[in-house]
């Protein structure tokens, strides 16, 4: 593709906050042993603050507040505003995502799908859902009273703009598979060339910070639905536009300069994993609070699926009435399960409904 990724200058900066972001990516494994209903209202409001933020960002006057109301009635299937049908659109794709991020590869199909997704009850958007652009879609300055003031960067034509998607779509597939880039930084570089190319006749934006999600899940930051990265995107907008222009205006010339994208991206996924860090703190799940050695059973029962005393104690080394302690709270918090007493006790997986099975 025309992009160089070889011109991209891995900075101090840029490689410091890759390693904190995959250090945090590699902690999430303690925080994946919080009981489900706190992960699931931690993913809730970090949804509704995606949705609210992503869809302000291109315009929608609504509040967080309206968009959980609005999302409690999403059945009804009929919006009264442009805003309602946004909120509703977007809604529905990052349910989509969170459920079948693994089954949904960055590929022309698809993308054209998640875009007909997002635009499903927006009236205005029906002849072009789900279709690459026909028009030219320049991005443009508005005065006060909404005219056209000037071009500020202009974006592929409609008539390259299938190649260029194509383009894209096979750079990415290849950098990721080849691991020939870190995936932070091909995830970077996507969002902004796909934000270059403007493929879709409106929204671009949305689908771009969709893609983004998908992308980061796909390569494993498996927290990202548990804090809003679009939250911190609204909050340093001027930051965010500013970053895309800088970088875009070069990415066809012979110097493309991605850096200052890439550095704005890598800042705002920073200040998404330290919201998470915050939230966690102020609940009191805080990183490691489960000991070592009850990591190590939850780890062990994952992976045999089953597990009892003895073969705790060969495993670990520890002491059997410390094991049988740890199991002890492991069981009353719901990690896992006992199954079973005396010599039979076994233990699995958490119960599903919170039921344990047998006695601690």
């Amino acid at each position: 593709m025309a992009l160089k990724t070889d011109s991209l200058q891995l900075t101090h900066e840029i490689l410091a906050l890759v390693s904190e972001i995959d250090e945090f990516k590699g902690a999430w494994r303690a925080l994946g042993t919080l009981a489900p209903e706190r992960l699931s209202a931690l993913r809730r409001v970090a949804t509704i603050e995606s949705i609210g933020s992503s869809t302000r960002i291109e315009g929608s006057k609504l509040t967080d507040t309206e968009v959980e109301r609005l999302l409690a009635n999403l059945e009804i299937k009929s919006f009264d505003s442009r805003d309602e049908q946004e909120v509703a659109g977007y809604a529905q794709v990052m349910e989509t995502i969170f459920a079948h991020f693994a089954a949904i590869d960055i590929t022309e199909n698809h993308i054209t799908q998640l875009h007909r997704d997002l635009l499903a009850f927006s009236d205005k958007d029906e002849r072009h859902r789900g279709a690459y652009k026909t028009l030219a879609n320049h991005v443009s300055a508005f005065d006060p009273d909404g005219k056209e003031i000037g071009v500020i960067f202009e974006t592929a034509t409609p008539f390259d703009t299938r190649g260029r998607m194509q383009e894209l779509i096979h750079w990415t597939r290849s950098a990721l598979n080849e691991q020939s880039l870190h995936p932070l930084l091909v995830v970077a570089i996507f969002t902004v060339v796909f934000l270059e190319i403007h493929p879709f006749q409106d929204g671009n934006g949305r689908l771009s910070r969709v893609l983004t999600t998908l992308l980061l899940m796909r390569c494993g930051y498996a927290y990202v639905p548990y804090s809003s990265l679009e939250s911190v995107i609204e909050t340093s907008k001027e930051g965010y536009y500013l970053a895309l222009r800088q970088t875009q205006r070069t990415i066809r010339s012979a110097k493309p300069n991605s850096q200052p994208w890439v550095v704005y991206f890598l800042r705002a996924l920073q200040q998404q994993k330290r919201r998470l860090e915050k939230k966690i703190e102020r609940e009191h799940l805080v990183l490691g609070t489960l000991p070592e050695l009850s990591l190590q059973i939850i780890e062990a029962v994952k992976e045999r699926g089953r597990i009892t005393i003895g073969e705790i104690v060969s495993l670990t080394a520890a002491n059997r009435n410390t094991v049988k302690k740890h199991l002890a709270t492991l069981v009353g918090a719901n990690h896992l399960t006992q199954h079973g007493t005396g010599k039979g006790t076994w233990y699995g997986p958490k119960s599903p409904r919170g039921i344990n099975h047998g006695k601690s």
